[in-house]
């Protein structure tokens, strides 16, 4: 059931954020959306061990806190502020950020785990694999005022920093000795990819 209603969910946020009557609805459920994305993603992990908690606690806290600094100095990501859409800010950071960093990193590092890999060659690739979701992500998040760029421009500093952030998560998301299979962890990155990059797909014929 729940492989139905994800892809559902899915694809009436895309149709909803794309007609000018309900636009504004919908941008207000983008955080119950990653909030619900992660509850149904977890529904499906299969280790609750205190590894994998311990995982969870710290890819939300460096997620958010590495956001804080980025917005605040500039030095991170390069020169930013977010909008309104993301809901509830602490230090001008919407708290759902941490949930993001937490879902993105949990879904990248699932699929590519499927791998038969050395640890450094699955780092590598999660990491690259979470930069180039960033990446589909970034033209649209700006439209639909998630955060906006000072210079207007996404900035190479942005992918390199989300690369190697995201590169030491991984490292501790393969080391903590937890399960990383996920039934669902396909299917929901496939749908992050499909929301923002038909959006931005949309946009561009706008």
């Amino acid at each position: 059931m729940i492989f139905v209603i994800l892809p559902l969910m899915y694809l009436a946020g895309l149709i909803g954020l794309n007609v000018p009557a309900s636009a504004p609805l919908f941008q207000l459920l983008t955080p119950l959306n990653l909030v619900a994305s992660l509850i149904l993603l977890l529904l499906f992990h299969t280790d609750f061990r205190l590894s994998f908690w311990a995982y969870c606690i710290v890819a939300f806290t460096v997620g958010f806190l590495v956001e804080v600094a980025g917005v605040h100095t500039g030095v991170i990501f390069g020169e930013y502020a977010y909008g309104k859409a993301l809901g509830f800010k602490i230090a001008e950071v919407p708290l759902v950020i941490g949930t993001n960093w937490l879902m993105l990193s949990y879904l990248c590092g699932s699929v590519i785990n499927r791998l038969s890999l050395p640890l450094l060659a699955k780092v590598l690739l999660a990491a690259g694999l979470m930069t180039l979701l960033d990446f589909v992500i970034e033209p649209i998040a700006i439209r639909l005022d998630f955060w906006q760029w000072q210079a207007g421009a996404i900035p190479l500093q942005n992918y390199l920093a989300w690369y190697g952030i995201s590169a030491l998560l991984f490292f501790l998301f393969y080391k903590l000795p937890f399960r990383k299979e996920n039934s669902l962890a396909p299917l929901l990155l496939v749908l992050q990819f499909l929301f923002f990059g038909l959006n931005s797909l949309i946009h561009a014929f706008n």
